[in-house]
C-alpha cells in the first residue's frame, strides 16, 4: 500500500470535531454561565486579553492554565467544573456543580464568577444564565406550582422535549442579580449526557437570542438614517426630469447620497449578517429540543415566533431596505451620468458648429485678404514694372499714362495666376 502524506491540518481538523462535548451531569445539579463580548468587531478582538482573564480565574482556585492558541477548556474549580470556549465575537464561562440550593437560584450560586473578575473582563456581560436541575415529580401539578412560584406567568414558557425526557421552562426575564433563569425537570433514566446537551442548548439559546438583538439597535439607527436620506433621494430622482437644473449639479448631490449609502452598508454589513447566522442557530438549538406542550404552556418555539422573530424580521427589513435604496442610488446615478454624457455631446456637437463657422469666416477672410493682397501686390510691381520699361516708351514716344494703363491687366494677371499657384501648392 502506498504511503501517501496526510494535509498538515488533518488531525487538528478532526480534533475539532470532538473538542467540545457536551457536559455530563447528575441530577440534581445547576449551572451557572456567563458569556462576554468585547465592544469591538470579531476582526480587532484582543484574544490574548480573554486568554489573560480566563487564567486570572484560574490561578484563583490553582488549576492548570490552557495550552497556546487553545480556544476551549476544561477544568476543576473545586466544588466546580468549569468549561470555557472562545468564539469569533465573545467567549463563554460555564460551571457546573452537584446539588442544588435550597432557596431556588440562589444569587450566591453565580460567585463562582466573582464580581471583581467580572468587572475586570475585557468586554461586558451579554448573557448571564442559571439553570436549576432537578427531577421530575410525580405529579405534573408539581411541576406546575414550582414554575408559577419561579417565573413570571405572562412570559413563561415551558414543554416536554427529546421524547418527553425532560420539561424545560424559562421566562427569558433577567431578575435582579442579572442573571436569566431556566429551571430542567429530568424524568428518571435519563442519561448525564443527554441532561448536558439538554442545559448546554438552553446556554446556547440564550446567547445566540442575546447575540442576534445586538443587530436590532443597529437596524433602528440605520432606520433613522435611511428615513432622512429617502426623501432626499426622491427628491433628486424627481429632479432629474426637470430642464431648468444642470444636471450636474444633481449628479454631485446623488453621488455624495450614494457614498453615504455605501458607506453604511459597509459599517452594518458585519452585524447584520452576524444576526442572520446567530438566528439560524438559535430556531436551529429550539428545533434539535424536539418541543411539546407541557400543561397547555407556550413552547420556546412559541415565544420566540412572538417575541423574537418580530426583532428579526426589523432587522431583515433595514437591511433590505439599505440594499434597495443603494440599488436606486446606483441607478439613478447611471441614468443622470447618461444626461450628462448627452448633454456634454450636445455642447461639443455646438462648439464643433461654432468651430466650422468660425473656420468658415476666417476662410472667407482670408479670400478678401488675398484679393486685396493681389491689388498690393500688384501696385508695387505695376510700378517697379513701369520703371523699367519707361526709358523704352519714351523712346517709341510712348505717353507714360498709355504705359501704364497697358501693364495694368498684365501685371494683375501674372500676380493672380502667380497666388493661385502658390494657394494651390498648399492645399
Amino acid at each position: 500500500m502506498n504511503a501517501f502524506d496526510d494535509h498538515p491540518q488533518r488531525y487538528a481538523l478532526v480534533n475539532e470535531l470532538h473538542a467540545r462535548p457536551f457536559p455530563a451531569l447528575e441530577v440534581p445539579c445547576q449551572a451557572v454561565y456567563v458569556a462576554v463580548k468585547e465592544p469591538f468587531d470579531a476582526a480587532n478582538r484582543d484574544r490574548r486579553a480573554d486568554r489573560a482573564h480566563l487564567i486570572a480565574l484560574l490561578d484563583r482556585h490553582g488549576a492548570a492554565h490552557p495550552g497556546p492558541g487553545a480556544t476551549h477548556l476544561a477544568a476543576d474549580l473545586g466544588r466546580h467544573a468549569l468549561k470555557w470556549e472562545s468564539h469569533t465575537e465573545f467567549v463563554t464561562y460555564s460551571s457546573f456543580v452537584r446539588g442544588v440550593s435550597e432557596r431556588p437560584f440562589d444569587p450566591h450560586a453565580a460567585e463562582v464568577f466573582p464580581a471583581a473578575w467580572l468587572a475586570a473582563a475585557p468586554g461586558r456581560r451579554v448573557a448571564a444564565v442559571m439553570i436549576r436541575v432537578e427531577w421530575m415529580p410525580d405529579d405534573p401539578a408539581e411541576v406546575t406550582r414550582k414554575l408559577e412560584s419561579w417565573f413570571v406567568p405572562e412570559s413563561l414558557a415551558a414543554s416536554r422535549v427529546l421524547d418527553d425526557a425532560a420539561v424545560i421552562a424559562g421566562d427569558f426575564q433577567i431578575d435582579a442579580a442579572g442573571q436569566m433563569r431556566f429551571a430542567v425537570f429530568v424524568r428518571p433514566g435519563t442519561g448525564p449526557r443527554r441532561i448536558g446537551r439538554i442545559v448546554q442548548r438552553l446556554c446556547e439559546i440564550e446567547t445566540y437570542r442575546a447575540m442576534s438583538m445586538l443587530g436590532l439597535g443597529r437596524a433602528r439607527e440605520l432606520t433613522g438614517r435611511l428615513n432622512a436620506l429617502d426623501p432626499q433621494l426622491a427628491g433628486l430622482v424627481a429632479a432629474m426630469a426637470d430642464d431648468h437644473r444642470a444636471a450636474e449639479a444633481t449628479l454631485h448631490d446623488l453621488l455624495a447620497i450614494a457614498a453615504e449609502l455605501e458607506s453604511l452598508a459597509t459599517r452594518h454589513s458585519f452585524r447584520f449578517g452576524a444576526t442572520g447566522a446567530y438566528e439560524a442557530i438559535v430556531n436551529q438549538r429550539i428545533e434539535v429540543l424536539r418541543e411539546t406542550r407541557f400543561m397547555g404552556r407556550q413552547t420556546f418555539g412559541e415565544f420566540m415566533r412572538r417575541r423574537y422573530d418580530p426583532a428579526m424580521r426589523t432587522v431583515k427589513s433595514a437591511e433590505r431596505r439599505l440594499e434597495q435604496m443603494s440599488s436606486r442610488a446606483e441607478r439613478a446615478g447611471e441614468l443622470l451620468s447618461t444626461r450628462v454624457d448627452v448633454e456634454r455631446s450636445a455642447q461639443n456637437q455646438r462648439l464643433l458648429e461654432s468651430m466650422d463657422r468660425r473656420a468658415d469666416l476666417a476662410l472667407r477672410l482670408q479670400h478678401t485678404v488675398e484679393g486685396l493682397s493681389v491689388v498690393a501686390i500688384s501696385y508695387y510691381a505695376l510700378n517697379l514694372a513701369g520703371y523699367v520699361l519707361l526709358p523704352f516708351a519714351e523712346a517709341l514716344h510712348w505717353p507714360k499714362a498709355l504705359l501704364m494703363a497697358a501693364l495694368v491687366p498684365v501685371i494683375l494677371g501674372l500676380v493672380w495666376l502667380m497666388i493661385r499657384r502658390i494657394r494651390r501648392a498648399m492645399r
